[in-house]
């Protein structure tokens, strides 16, 4: 006898997952008088007749079932729902969530067909009270990358009234052409997980949606794609800036590299379609002047330029992904900082304001990714930004800490953070 989950039934038979396989069973006919019939997700025990054909013997106790769909042991009950073609009635949602809730089950609403009509009102409402919701649309495959992620590791329905794209979305998930690849900028709409593995590690890429320029940011999936971006810059450990060689720094390349900034995150800015630029001896010189000059805020990010048509080193880089993220991730031991600090102060004195001088106590990391360290003096005020920016310089200068901005937080005795 082995045990399993029922993955499908089918006309009277049920196909149970046990271990590396998949076994065909019919069910004991006593199910059929107890009025307890299995259902798909329902742990079985499983045992064979002399031919070798499944039989299921015992339904292991369920944590949940439901009628419509015929489901057990789920762990969340996703809520199909349309403010188009057709149109959902909120009733049914409200059902929907409540039988979900009622037996232990995470609802999740999932509002499809957004290409055509966002559906703000249902979005709010249902966000409003705390519930997860979703949008997506199956036909352009917005927001499918968040309802995979909300998929990932858990047993879920789907449910919904005919119509509002229940197969389309399942087919949009488990389809193969997961990225739309187009020259016109903008077309990936959402954020794409999608993991590779090389000699130099595991990764998982998160494709964003493209930063339009804001005055053409006027429509609620435009809106959601960039809050979709900012979500992926969240969750990722590197960012890579990718810069169009043909066309130089643009206004949205200087917004998402800001927000990977302001987030501190480890950054690598990728010049992609070098092979595409006419060069001379000194073009890549000019190109890395030029994107100094307009991301002039963060020039502790490497620059690379590739070709993704070409593979042109694209190898390289896979090393600098590693390399900015160990040196996001290093810890400098408190001694090995106070030793800068005292060289840097004997090169330049802290600064003075009316006769009043500034004393640095101490300095020690807190964290990582980005590091952070805390500076400890007499008087936070005397502390000048130009003093602060000499110190990070001085720390780079001897521990590296390439692709990563750095954290300084200035404390005087009796203070919070500043």
């Amino acid at each position: 006898m082995v045990q399993g989950v029922i993955i499908k039934a089918l006309s009277g038979f049920y196909y149970v997952a046990a271990g590396d396989q998949i076994v065909e069973c019919k069910a004991r006919g006593r199910f059929r008088y107890d009025g307890c019939s299995p259902l798909v997700g329902d742990r079985v025990e499983v045992s064979f007749d002399a031919h070798g054909k499944g039989r299921i013997d015992t339904v292991l106790p369920r944590r949940n079932a439901f009628i419509r769909p015929a489901v057990a042991n789920v762990d969340q009950l996703i809520m199909i729902a349309a403010n188009v073609n057709p149109v959902t009635d909120p009733f049914l949602i409200d059902r929907v969530v409540a039988i979900a809730e009622n037996a232990d089950c995470e609802p999740v609403v999932c509002l499809n067909k957004c290409d055509l009509d966002p559906a703000d009102h249902l979005y709010d409402i249902y966000r409003s009270i705390g519930f997860r919701v979703l949008r997506t649309s199956a036909a352009t495959g917005l927001g499918v990358g968040e309802l995979r992620d909300a998929l990932r590791g858990k047993t879920s329905a789907f449910t919904g009234n005919s119509g509002v794209g229940k197969s389309s979305l399942l087919n949009c998930i488990l389809g193969e052409e997961r990225v739309i690849v187009s020259n016109i900028a903008g077309t990936t709409r959402d954020a794409i997980d999608s993991y590779f593995e090389n000699a130099t590690g595991k990764y998982n890429f998160i494709d964003t949606a493209g930063m339009r320029k804001k005055s053409k940011v006027d429509d609620a999936i435009e809106k959601y794609s960039v809050l979709r971006a900012t979500m992926a810059i969240e969750r990722s450990d590197v960012c890579l800036i990718m810069i169009d060689a043909q066309d130089g720094v643009t206004e949205q390349d200087t917004k998402v590299a800001g927000l990977a900034h302001d987030a501190g995150k480890a950054c690598i800015i990728v010049v992609n379609k070098w092979d595409l630029v006419e060069k001379d001896g000194k073009t890549m010189d000019r190109m890395r002047e030029d994107i100094r000059r307009d991301l002039s805020y963060m020039p502790y990010a490497p620059i690379v330029f590739i070709s993704a048509m070409t593979g042109q080193r694209v190898s390289r880089l896979f090393e600098l992904i590693n390399y900015v993220r160990e040196q996001a991730s290093m810890r400098i031991t408190t001694g090995m900082l106070n030793s800068v600090l005292a060289d840097a102060q004997t090169r330049v004195q802290p600064p003075t304001d009316k006769g009043r001088r500034l004393k640095i106590y101490y300095m020690t990391q807190v964290g990582i990714r980005p590091p952070h360290f805390v500076v400890f003096c007499n008087d936070k005020k005397l502390f000048h930004f130009s003093y602060r920016r000499y110190l990070e310089n001085q720390i780079r200068s001897v521990f590296g800490l390439e692709g990563t901005p750095i954290i300084m937080t200035v404390r005087q005795k009796g203070e919070e953070d500043s």
